[in-house]
């Protein structure tokens, strides 16, 4: 990839960093202000947390060592530290991709009564121990990750000074090109699947449902799911949101290994781009969360009339509403 191009991916991931911190770190601060309302973390909010957590410290990671290779063009810095930083980078984003599908099913749990009673046993089981399971991913992350180390080798063969990431390691064995295919299958494709047959439980849970509340009004207005529609919403949006950054992320690893192209920073962007809208989805699905940012963005622009255009709606009970409820 040629210099110009480096820069300008380093500008995007810079403002993609902004918005990635500013989202989650809100989404931190709002759990922590729950958590002293209620001074308890539900199971949602603990992974929720554990997925905003990684979010940030992937994004702070990955955009350090593209500052880092920015500065340091000539590579004289000792490969080790970028390589450790690449590590880390892979293992965070092994993190994002579990928390994201434990999220999901976690959700599907909760929408979809299953009749099989060794699979609900398992789940229940799973739930009960969520802050164990946010605290194992990362380590199965680092675990899964280390072995780049000695598999993988420096990206120094047919590569220019001024076209030369620092630090980069490549699959060029077989060895190599075979823990990368498992690293793909492990932190992108299994997720990917679990969260897939979780899209499908609930889009099989929305249609029955909708179509038992049809039949019960005999079709004489539309059928409503209220708050829970909302968390459909936020799981269906966090399935389609990840296949799509899953099809790009197995793309660009296709190049860099088969291709030997040195595009590893387009798998930075992309994965900014994945956590800003992740966390945006999350938001939207946690009804406080969103009300509260839309408030403070309204508040906000206050202060500049000649942006009032921008401003967002906020959604409010309607009396009429309530009253056809108590009827």
């Amino acid at each position: 990839m040629h210099g110009a191009n480096k820069l300008s991916l380093w500008v995007m991931t810079g403002l993609l960093a902004v918005t990635t911190v500013f989202f989650n770190v809100y989404i931190f601060l709002m759990s922590l202000w729950n958590y002293r309302q209620k001074k308890k973390w539900s199971p949602s909010e603990t992974i929720i947390l554990a997925l905003s957590l990684a979010s940030v410290a992937h994004q702070l990671v990955c955009y350090f060592w593209m500052t880092m290779v920015e500065v340091d063009s000539k590579c004289l810095i000792m490969e080790m530290p970028y390589a450790v930083m690449l590590l880390i980078i892979y293992s965070l984003k092994f993190t994002i991709m579990w928390d994201t599908s434990f999220l999901t099913f976690y959700y599907s749990t909760k929408l979809v009564n299953t009749p099989n009673q060794c699979y609900t046993q398992i789940q229940a089981a799973i739930l009960k121990h969520v802050s164990l399971a946010v605290f194992l991913i990362p380590l199965c992350g680092l675990g899964t990750c280390m072995p780049m180390l000695v598999v993988f080798h420096s990206d120094s063969v047919n590569v220019t000074i001024a076209n030369r990431d620092c630090g980069v390691l490549i699959p060029d064995t077989p060895s190599g090109k075979a823990y990368e295919a498992m690293y793909l299958i492990l932190a992108d494709v299994l997720p990917g699947v679990l969260m897939v047959k979780c899209c499908v439980s609930i889009s099989i849970h929305l249609a029955i449902h909708l179509r038992h509340m049809k039949a019960s009004t005999n079709g004489a207005h539309g059928p409503k799911l209220g708050s829970q529609m909302r968390v459909i919403q936020m799981a269906l949006s966090l399935v389609a949101v990840f296949i799509l950054f899953l099809v790009i992320d197995l793309y660009v690893n296709y190049q860099i290994s088969v291709n030997h192209e040195n595009i590893i920073t387009l798998t930075f962007f992309f994965t900014s781009i994945y956590t800003t809208v992740t966390a945006v989805v999350l938001i939207y699905g946690k009804g406080t969360f969103w009300k509260a940012l839309i408030r403070e963005f309204n508040v906000g622009l206050d202060e500049y009339p000649c942006l009032s255009c921008l401003k967002v709606p906020e959604q409010k009970a309607k009396p009429s509403t309530i009253a056809n409820g108590k009827t």
